[in-house]
């Protein structure tokens, strides 16, 4: 039996971002109701990088967020450092978690570098709970 089970295994559709890009979801038809910031956010909490009990968003790791008309996504992300292990996979599950929000379509997400990760773009609740201050 495999024990070597892997984050496709469980997202059917995933797949690695090498370049540092990953793209999920497709077209919203016309006059489909676009999904909200607080929406898209909520999703982004869902996504944790596998050694840290903090969601990214609380993390700090996203960049920017922006929701166009037709109700594409796109997300610039980073990670705690270059050598994450889950480098090539985050981008895939970050944006396969936003176009799982009613109201989006198209989902890019682009992984960042600058400016470089600190402990200081972290959330208050994200400090506490890591025990940070």
């Amino acid at each position: 039996m495999n024990q070597d089970l892997g984050i496709r295994d469980f997202m059917p559709g995933f797949e690695a971002a090498p370049e540092g890009i990953a793209r999920a979801g497709e077209p919203l038809p016309a006059g489909t109701p676009v999904a909200t910031e607080a929406e898209v956010v909520e999703a982004l909490k869902t996504v944790h990088d596998p050694e840290i009990p903090v969601n990214i968003y609380d993390l700090g790791l996203i960049y920017a967020l922006e929701i166009f008309d037709d109700g594409s996504v796109k997300v610039d992300m980073t990670l705690t450092a270059p050598a994450c292990p889950v480098a090539g996979e985050m981008p895939g599950m970050v944006a396969q978690a936003v176009a799982g929000v009613t109201g989006v379509g198209e989902v890019e997400v682009q992984l960042v570098w600058e400016p470089s990760w600190t402990p200081e773009r972290m959330s208050e609740e994200a400090r506490l709970l890591l025990d940070m201050f």
